[in-house]
């Protein structure tokens, strides 16, 4: 299991710097590694009205330009408060997010005062580090409030999740270094250069940290150079290996290690109606796609999604496929895919909810998912098909009914909590907030009805005890709002 953070190692005094970093050329740099002190208010999703519980955490960041202080975004995430620290001094400056980007964990700070810092130095930003070539970390991890140097050796080049968002699969490189919370954040650095920014470690392995390289870097600084943050691209595929001789045969192709199956096309993605279900993807941008679905960028072989990494939307790629034997090039236009935020853990928003007489509905998400644990099969169903068979089209929320609140009007109502709504008053759900038009039309029904996928029977209120039901249940568990429709 992945966590946050990054490295614990030699500590330095809060007043000077070292003489042997003195000698380092790269240690006036070290002027513009900052503490990052947060405070965060994170939301609950059990009880959606409450206003969360409070926190708070230390991190990293670096000057990249000026008053742009590039950070992880785990590090500032649902922060009501973040004040920076600058080595060897007490004074706390206040700062903000000017950009966050949840699916690569990169977020882009700015200070309210920038006076002081006019005349610190700006990390240079460079390539990826070569494997088992070394790398300095500095940073400020937990065990003391000294800034903290560490040095380890590159020891992987690869894709894989990012913890983060719990959802997102980006370019990596793995290092032979512990990594410890407070450190994420920090730069990597290569013969004065950054090469990678700390973020994450590996429970499982001593000594194990991985840092996101300079190529996610600089995707994430030129998407909000514009001012707005756009997000990935995506093609949009599942795809499946063709190591089998004979699956390779039955499907016409051609001898060698290239092409892989295409085993879903989510609707409305960037190759939709163009790619399809049985196709054998063979080449992206000119470059093969072998058998384990890999790439060669950079002299590294990774996942081919690195090639649509690199891109940004409205960009376009080329695509080789192979299709009943024949080959066919295409060009597509790539696109980011909203929907797919449904399986990525949201942050700075308030949970969506409707009180309605005890009965609480809430929209899933996998906010939602890792607080209530759904264990209904049909609600599991609904969360993994979301997007990849195209439910959102017809579905902008799916909705629960996430608990019934003691009440004289639920009082015999089955517990049928973490069912999915079906239909409200007969009418198919689409959305929360239709639910909550149809509960509060001017002219209501003589009994509310909601069917629930998978229960026996409709839950049932009567519309002349709704009123009441609101006020007893607003004042028993004290909710000041009976809904809440916006993020």
């Amino acid at each position: 299991m992945i966590r946050f953070a990054l490295a614990l190692a030699l500590a330095l005094s809060t007043s000077f710097i070292t003489p042997a970093l003195a000698q380092n050329g790269s240690s006036k740099l070290y002027t513009s590694v900052l503490r990052i002190e947060v405070a965060t208010q994170n939301p609950d999703y059990e009880t959606p009205w409450n206003s969360g519980r409070f926190g708070g955490g230390i991190g990293t960041g670096f000057l990249v330009g000026k008053n742009k202080i590039l950070t992880n975004a785990h590090v500032v995430s649902n922060q009501q408060r973040i004040l920076i620290t600058v080595h060897g001094s007490p004074k706390k400056y206040p700062a903000k997010v000017d950009f966050i980007a949840h699916d690569c964990d990169l977020a882009l700070l700015s200070l309210v005062d920038f006076s002081d810092f006019e005349n610190f130095p700006v990390f240079p930003i460079g390539e990826v580090p070569l494997l088992e070539s070394q790398v300095t970390v500095i940073g400020y991890p937990v065990g003391g409030e000294r800034l903290s140097v560490t040095k380890g050796i590159v020891s992987r080049i690869d894709f894989q999740p990012y913890s983060h968002s719990r959802a997102d699969q980006h370019l990596v490189v793995q290092i032979d270094a512990a990594i410890n919370p407070g450190n994420s954040g920090g730069p990597v650095l290569q013969d004065g250069k950054v090469v990678g920014v700390a973020f994450q470690g590996l429970r499982q392995a001593d000594n194990t940290g991985y840092i996101i390289p300079t190529p996610v870097v600089n995707r994430f600084l030129k998407d909000i150079a514009d001012g707005t943050y756009d997000h990935y691209a995506e093609l949009g595929i599942n795809e499946f290996p063709l190591h089998n001789p004979a699956m390779r045969a039955a499907l016409q192709i051609p001898s060698g290690d290239e092409g892989v199956l295409i085993t879903n096309v989510v609707p409305t993605s960037s190759v939709d109606g163009i790619l399809k279900t049985g196709d054998i993807l063979l080449s992206l941008d000119g470059q093969p796609v072998d058998s384990a679905g890999q790439v060669t960028v950079g002299g590294e072989k990774v996942n081919l999604n690195e090639i649509v990494e690199r891109k940004y939307v409205g960009d376009t790629i080329k695509i080789r496929f192979l299709r009943d034997g024949s080959w066919n090039d295409v060009e597509v236009t790539l696109k980011a895919l909203s929907p797919s935020r449904m399986y990525a853990v949201q942050y700075e928003k308030k949970p969506r909810y409707v009180v309605f007489a005890g009965l609480v509905f809430q929209p899933l998400d996998t906010n939602l998912f890792a607080t209530s644990k759904f264990r209904d099969v049909t609600v599991r169903r609904l969360y993994s098909d979301y997007v990849p068979k195209g439910i959102f089209q017809e579905m902008e929320d799916i909705v629960i009914l996430t608990q019934i609140e003691q009440d004289p009007v639920t009082s015999r109502i089955p517990n049928v909590t973490g069912l999915a709504v079906d239909t409200v008053n007969g009418t198919k759900i689409k959305s929360l907030k239709q639910l909550n038009e149809l509960l509060t039309a001017e002219n209501p029904p003589e009994f509310h009805v909601f069917e629930l996928y998978g229960a026996s029977r409709p839950v049932i209120i009567p519309s002349a005890d709704v009123k009441a039901a609101n006020e007893r249940v607003q004042s028993s568990y004290g909710i000041s709002k009976l809904q809440n429709l916006e993020d």
